[in-house]
């Protein structure tokens, strides 16, 4: 099995758009989609609302997605071809009570695609993808950590050398392929063939 993790220094910058490009254009590999969502204070992890509750029960939650209107991004995998889709959803700083539950999906997948950059901590992925948006200048420290641990930098193709983000090291992203992510698919051939041959070990 392979497991491919695509993470980014912000939201809304292309990630769900990149997971969902790679099912559809590499769907040989039948994949299990994650999604990781972590919620700050006061949002339940079970039913994503408003609480106020400090209970065990509400810091983690994963279901299967069944939904497949594409109204949500774990529908979106669905709609995208994935054979499986897993909304993972736990409060800020709880990730490790969701990866028994995480472990068990992976364990039954042909391969895995998860969206997240917090997942490297728990696990080493054969494939690491970071989403960069140079003109976005938040840069999340989840994906700063483990930036040095990146395969491939993806950068959409009209932002390319504009990024000048404060408190990031060049030196974590020296040395790394850089691949084009262009609209409106913002997957490229390119990035579909980096994949492919980075997994050919694994078909």
């Amino acid at each position: 099995m392979a497991v491919v993790v695509v993470g980014g220094h912000s939201r809304n910058i292309g990630k769900t758009s990149v997971v969902a490009g790679l099912i559809a254009q590499i769907p040989e590999m039948r994949w299990t989609a994650l999604k990781v969502t972590q919620y700050g204070h006061g949002i339940c992890a079970a039913s994503g609302g408003d609480c106020d509750c400090a209970t065990a029960d509400h810091t983690a939650a994963v279901t299967e997605e069944r939904d497949r209107t594409g109204n949500s991004d774990s529908s979106r995998f669905l709609v995208s071809g994935a054979e499986h889709s897993f909304w993972v959803r736990t409060r800020q700083g709880y990730l490790a009570g969701a990866m028994p539950r995480v472990r068990q999906v992976l364990a039954g997948a042909q391969n895995a695609i998860i969206e997240s950059n917090s997942i490297i901590r728990f696990l080493q992925p054969d494939l690491y993808l970071v989403v960069l948006d140079p003109s976005v200048e938040d840069f999340k420290d989840s994906s700063r950590f483990f930036l040095d641990r990146a395969s491939a930098l993806l950068v959409r193709e009209d932002q390319a050398g504009q990024g000048r983000w404060s408190g990031v090291s060049r030196k974590l992203m020296q040395g790394k392929p850089v691949l084009p992510l262009r609209l409106p698919g913002f997957v490229t051939p390119e990035l579909v063939t980096f994949v492919r041959n980075a997994l050919a070990v694994h078909s």
